[in-house]
């Protein structure tokens, strides 16, 4: 499907120069001299390796048809990742590699949306927010509950992240997977 340069958006995935390459950010620029255009950060989706590239709106771009199905994760084994289609109970392995840094929030039995092109999947879309437990933070100090700073804490996933002087060791919380980030005390 062919669109105008200018009407790519961040999470479109594009074919461009041979490859596949989902946009990450977008800044649209009018220079004082010469047509307006739209400077777009890509990230290619087979090697990641990035790429600033200047799209003016008279120019097409192939966007990329994808197919999204959800999975559940069943187990991890050394570095491949084993999901199952929950209707047809198909299974599919993806490398850590494809995967990526969010593989630390997996756990069996996620749901999670994996994106295909040409029957190829290309990655793992989470749930927005996870619940974690606390396996070890610092003790909270007299005093400590006034002021609004966190303090560190590492989770069973081995994620290290910013905590209230509220919670403790044995606490589960829910965390942000997109920005990695403490939310709430989970109930």
């Amino acid at each position: 499907m062919k669109i105008d340069g200018n009407n790519i958006r961040p999470g479109n995935v594009i074919e461009h120069k041979g490859g596949l390459w989902r946009a990450i950010k977008i800044a649209h620029t009018q220079p004082g001299k010469g047509g307006a255009y739209l400077q777009v950060e890509l990230k290619n989706l087979r090697d990641g390796t990035k790429l600033n590239e200047r799209f003016r709106a008279s120019e097409k771009v192939d966007r990329a048809r994808l197919e999204q199905k959800d999975f559940q994760f069943l187990f991890a084994d050394d570095d491949m990742f084993t999901f199952m289609d929950g209707v047809t109970y198909e299974q599919i392995s993806i490398s850590a590699e494809d995967i990526g840094d969010d593989a630390v929030f997996l756990q069996d039995g996620m749901q999670v949306r994996i994106e295909f092109h040409e029957d190829s999947p290309l990655g793992v879309a989470l749930p927005d927010k996870v619940t974690l437990e606390v396996v070890e933070t610092e003790p909270v100090l007299k005093g400590q509950t006034v002021s609004s700073s966190y303090k560190p804490a590492t989770l069973d996933n081995g994620l290290r992240v910013g905590v209230p002087p509220f919670v403790k060791q044995g606490d589960k919380i829910i965390v942000s997977t997109a920005e990695r980030e403490y939310v709430a005390r989970a109930e």
